[in-house]
């Protein structure tokens, strides 16, 4: 059965992460989302309180980036960049794991760097998302994210940033799917640009999908709806 218009709007954070969205991009971004009713918008951090001023009273929630792209940031700075972007109006964080540190396979230090962001974030009421960046990564890596993420409650574990060499597979899902306890939801981003996709992600348990193609994957939707007689 075709999911309704709303439970498909209701996973999309538009993305508006590009590097060459400026101000007026990003304005025009949260309109879309306003207009199309999704979950969120995921702004860079220098356009949390614009977005936060765009969307005020709507349901459309504010969410920014924390070690973009690569994790690498020392855990001090991540805890920063959380703080900061809460107190200007962000309600949800997509932090990036350290890919450096996971592919070290310094358990313990990629454990307390997510579990201190965690921290800032719930202290705050924001949902955190983890960012695995799957396609460096190899199986064992997005195991055990996905235990760590576990273990310390983290609302959603995703797949992607988006600005790898790789994005949201099949394949990936799955397998983060099995290996997260139920209390973590699943993100995909990177690559979902069709209303299929979308629907696929949410059959193999997603709740969130990262896109630009909000647009077009809503007006498909729209389009496939039978008219109410």
């Amino acid at each position: 059965m075709l999911p309704t218009y709303d439970e498909i709007a209701r996973m999309i954070d538009h993305s508006l992460l590009r590097p060459e969205l400026g101000e007026r991009g990003t304005r025009e971004g949260c309109d879309l989302a306003l207009r199309y009713g999704v979950a969120s918008v995921c702004v860079k951090p220098c356009f949390v309180p614009l977005a936060a001023e765009a969307l005020a009273g709507s349901r459309v929630r504010v969410g920014t980036v924390v070690g973009f792209p690569h994790g690498a940031h020392t855990t001090a700075t991540k805890c920063f960049e959380a703080q900061e972007a809460c107190r200007l109006g962000a309600h949800e964080l997509d932090m990036v794991a350290n890919i450096a540190l996971v592919l070290s396979e310094k358990w313990d230090h990629v454990e307390k760097d997510i579990a201190a962001v965690a921290e800032v974030a719930h202290a705050t009421g924001a949902l955190l998302k983890v960012i695995f960046e799957n396609c460096y990564l190899a199986e064992q890596h997005k195991i055990a994210l996905c235990e760590i993420c576990g273990r310390i409650g983290v609302d959603f574990a995703k797949t992607s940033t988006g600005f790898g060499p790789g994005g949201a597979t099949e394949e990936d899902v799955r397998l983060m799917r099995k290996h997260s306890p139920p209390h973590v939801q699943l993100k995909a981003a990177g690559g979902i640009r069709t209303l299929d996709l979308a629907i696929r992600m949410r059959e193999l348990g997603c709740t969130r999908i990262g896109a630009t193609a909000t647009a077009t994957i809503l007006d498909e939707l729209r389009a496939r709806i039978p008219l109410t007689p």
